[in-house]
């Protein structure tokens, strides 16, 4: 005689946690009261996770922390950028609204090669301006020192969250600062900026291709790959790693990256409500310099090949401080500029472009031939 038929499943649900849970003998044994009850809660979930988000922030990633392509540093920018739009707007507060989209970069996946080499900086964000335009994702959020000068036709970047310390961070297990290096220690970084920043001081360090995410980096650091490395403060603090610092080296010591310490925040420029969200964030300030620095970029037409540095930033009479560097890969030669006027931004932008020009004169057709 054949046994008689299962009795039916309480619900499909839609996330492999639910199934486990409905696929149970303890939940088709239970009474039939109980097994509508739970019927009820799972059509609760389902509806909810369901629900289509209002925004979907993408960034730089992976969905395992294991993965050696991880970035938690891109991570805890999109979660930061979604706890201040929960916190600005009170419709985005409820559960779902706001998705974090984790999209993988060319960027990201070549560790083992100088980023020049592989196509310059756009890799950390092609692929997500590709997602941006194509719908993927409404807001993409970006380190703006990852930004090449020029956005895609069809995005807008009107947002920039409080900039973080712009220092670089000295971080070594034997020394409490480059000059206390001894002659021949090898320093890791990815960065020809700071590269030719510790030669044109330091010329008897060796500099070292170091990359991969911080984590990374300080794993190798420990095993003895190099002797010492140089971090951004900002990252170190939005991953609540601080601590890991040696010693932080002044902007005189080491001038910052353009935008080092900069959140962006890109829409589509037909996405006014998109637009509307991220101007409740935007710090005007932060903007405004950023806009200097990378007019200053511009000009010079900087990649990967080019070691490049400036700072604009509010002194304490409420005018805007500029300083820009250039210089060859090997310290070799480094030239910079300064200058002063009001926070302002057509003043500012202006002021970023001059000194580019200044210092593009001063260097030469030759310079830059020097550098391809």
């Amino acid at each position: 005689m054949a046994p008689p038929p299962p009795p039916p499943r309480c619900a499909t649900a839609t996330t492999t946690a639910h199934h486990s849970l409905l696929g149970s003998p303890t939940c088709l044994a239970r009474p039939r009261r109980r097994c509508c009850a739970v019927r009820a809660a799972v059509a609760v979930q389902a509806e909810a996770q369901a629900k289509v988000s209002l925004i979907r922030i993408g960034t730089r990633g992976s969905l395992f922390e294991i993965c050696k392509y991880d970035s938690p540093l891109a991570l805890a920018q999109a979660h930061e950028t979604r706890d201040k739009l929960k916190a600005a707007h009170s419709e985005l507060a409820e559960e779902g609204a706001v998705e974090i989209v984790i999209i993988k970069t060319t960027g990201d996946m070549i560790l083992d090669k100088p980023l020049a080499d592989i196509g310059g900086k756009g890799l950390f964000t092609k692929e997500i301006d590709d997602a941006l335009l194509q719908g993927r994702i409404d807001i993409a959020v970006h380190s703006m020192k990852d930004v090449p000068t020029y956005l895609p036709e069809g995005t807008i970047l009107p947002c920039n969250l409080p900039r973080e310390d712009v220092r670089d961070a000295f971080i070594c297990l034997t020394a409490n600062s480059l000059a206390e290096l001894p002659a021949g220690s090898v320093v890791g970084s990815a960065s020809l900026r700071r590269q030719s920043q510790i030669l044109y001081k330091y010329p008897s360090l060796k500099v070292v291709n170091f990359r991969g995410n911080v984590q990374t980096r300080l794993r190798k650091l420990k095993e003895g790959d190099v002797h010492a490395t140089l971090l951004a403060l900002a990252g170190l603090k939005r991953l609540n790693m601080a601590e890991t610092a040696t010693s932080v080296l002044s902007v005189e010591e080491m001038l910052p990256a353009v935008a080092q310490g900069a959140i962006g925040i890109a829409c589509r420029s037909n996405d006014d409500t998109m637009m509307n969200y991220l101007s409740s964030l935007n710090h005007e300030d932060t903007r405004l310099a950023v806009a200097c620095e990378r007019e200053f970029l511009s000009v010079l037409d900087g990649n990967c090949r080019t070691p490049i540095a400036a700072y604009a930033s509010r002194d304490k009479d409420g005018n805007c401080s500029f300083r820009g560097l250039l210089a060859s890969p090997d310290g070799s030669t480094v030239y910079e500029t300064s200058r002063t006027g009001p926070y302002d931004f057509d003043i500012m932008v202006e002021m970023g472009k001059d000194a580019g020009h200044e210092l593009k004169a001063k260097a030469g057709p030759g310079f830059f031939d020097s550098l391809q």
